[in-house]
């Protein structure tokens, strides 16, 4: 990894890092009084003051909830806590600083909400993973219903800080602090709208714990692949930049067409796409940055790629479900180069998925939507394990679309989107991300970083055109977004600070 600063942990590989802290002479007890009072200093920053109830589980959780109700209440907040499971079940730094709140500490129940401005969700953390039930489950029920603001401890209770699932119940939190590192959680769905605002903070564990834990997944961000991004140079022409074949469809024509011009608009310096001559006319007219190659079947398509030169290939858009489909995945992967799989090109091995991995000997991306995947793959689970599983498998990077895309490599590595709007789920934006991988493999950035940043692009090109967008739109919305990318770049300001 590029960076340890967007790494996202495990409930294991937190508590590993908490041991490591405590290893080195961190003490557990100064660990919790950090993070109470980050939750403590948010909530301050956020709200006004208001009656405000604390609600503590039986855990390191609650003993959190204890440290920020003291500092609030110190700052003249009204301030009732209660605790699930009463104070007598908590230990070690937990009933420490539960010993230090000097007010009274109630039994937490649903009735108690009443009456509350806001509440801070300190039940279970990130070391949950058993469904709520009971008492708990009622209390967080009542939480959902009751419209009060929430702040959440680490986690809103009842999201799993690994898959981001909601494991019984959970209530939808305004903000969250979480400490250390992000989580998995935070960022896949239903957890990441559930998280709201997220603010990651600092509780004195030291860095050097993430050593020996390597942690494999990540937030993606430009930090991770800036230093890799393939931006022009004085001594450059566009044969140095790279050729993308795109394979055209017969009908569907607008899905290639996208893919080229994100390819082009994302710095590839040649693009063709290859249509079908009963359609070339059709490409031929609307396309004025983008070449077109009139092709006949399978053996043209090969013929095509005889031009070492052309050295990314994106197929799939709007190509068909058909044997011809198939033949030209089956040639484009024979030649070694960097392929982009998507759509057709990937329905069309429904019915035999391992002829398709057996092709995969150079670079390859797919970037399956859900119904594609699961043609391909029969793993099941979270959408983190499935798309790890389904590139050991395949051999292929696999982008895994949604509102939370997971970016996922054969050796381990993945990467969490967080920056797509809904207004991406409209046709036609799956196939320009296709050109926006493609484009960037052209130009020399490996498989897993070119989906990273491809990715990320389209989720900031979505971003910036907002209600009303059309795929369409994407190629155009992107040239703002590069400007700043590479304003980041120059500055080596990719630290985090996008806004």
């Amino acid at each position: 990894m590029s960076s340890m600063r967007d790494a996202l942990l495990t409930s294991e590989q937190m508590r590993r890092a908490d041991q490591a802290a405590i290893a080195s002479g961190v003490p557990e007890v100064d660990l919790m009084e950090a993070a109470g009072r980050a939750v403590a200093r948010r909530v301050a920053a956020c709200w006004t003051r208001r009656p405000l109830l604390v609600l503590c589980g039986p855990g390191n959780n609650g003993g959190d909830g204890f440290v920020a109700a003291r500092h609030l209440a110190d700052a003249g907040w009204p301030v009732r806590v209660a605790t699930l499971g009463g104070v007598e079940r908590l230990t070690g730094s937990a009933a420490h600083h539960a010993r230090l709140w000097r007010g009274v500490t109630l039994g937490a129940e649903p009735a108690l909400l009443a009456g509350a401005g806001l509440v801070i969700d300190a039940l279970f953390g990130s070391g949950l993973s058993r469904p709520l039930d009971g008492r708990a489950a009622d209390l967080v029920r009542a939480l959902v219903d009751g419209g009060i603001p929430v702040c959440a401890v680490d986690i809103p209770s009842g999201v799993s800080s690994d898959t981001g699932e909601v494991l019984g119940a959970a209530a939808a939190a305004d903000e969250t602090v979480t400490f250390f590192r992000g989580k998995p959680g935070h960022f896949l769905a239903p957890g990441r709208k559930l998280c709201g605002v997220l603010t990651v903070a600092d509780i004195g564990i030291p860095e050097a714990a993430l050593d020996a834990i390597a942690p494999q997944v990540r937030r993606n961000d430009p930090a991770q692949w800036l230093d890799q991004y393939p931006w022009c140079r004085f001594d450059t022409h566009k044969y140095r930049r790279g050729h993308v074949v795109v394979l055209g469809g017969a009908t569907q024509t607008g899905a290639a067409r996208l893919a080229a011009l994100a390819a082009a608009r994302v710095g590839a310096g040649l693009v063709t796409v290859a249509a079908p001559a009963s359609a070339w006319l059709v490409y031929a007219a609307s396309l004025t940055s983008v070449m077109v190659r009139s092709i006949d079947g399978a053996d043209d398509f090969q013929q095509l790629l005889s031009d070492d030169r052309k050295n990314a290939l994106v197929l799939g858009p709007g190509a068909g479900v058909s044997p011809a489909t198939r033949e030209c995945v089956a040639g484009a992967l024979a030649t070694g180069r960097a392929v982009v799989l998507d759509a057709d090109a990937l329905t069309v091995f429904a019915d035999d998925p391992g002829a398709l991995f057996r092709g995969i000997t150079g670079p390859c991306v797919i970037t399956p939507h859900e119904g594609e995947f699961a043609r391909l793959f029969s793993v099941r689970g979270d959408k983190l394990t499935r798309a790890l599983a389904a590139a050991r498998e395949s051999g292929a990077v696999v982008v895994l679309k949604g509102w939370d895309t997971v970016v996922a490599a054969p050796d381990g590595r993945a990467a969490i989107n967080a920056n797509a709007p809904p207004e991406l789920a409209t046709g036609g934006s799956g196939d320009v991300l296709s050109g926006l991988v493609g484009g960037l493999l052209a130009q020399g950035m490996d498989a897993f970083e070119a989906a990273e940043a491809a990715v990320w692009l389209h989720g900031e090109a979505a971003a910036g055109v907002g209600p009303g967008l059309i795929s369409s739109d994407l190629p155009a919305a992107l040239p703002p977004v590069l400007r700043r990318l590479k304003a980041m770049s120059a500055d080596g300001a990719a630290d985090g600070g996008w806004k």
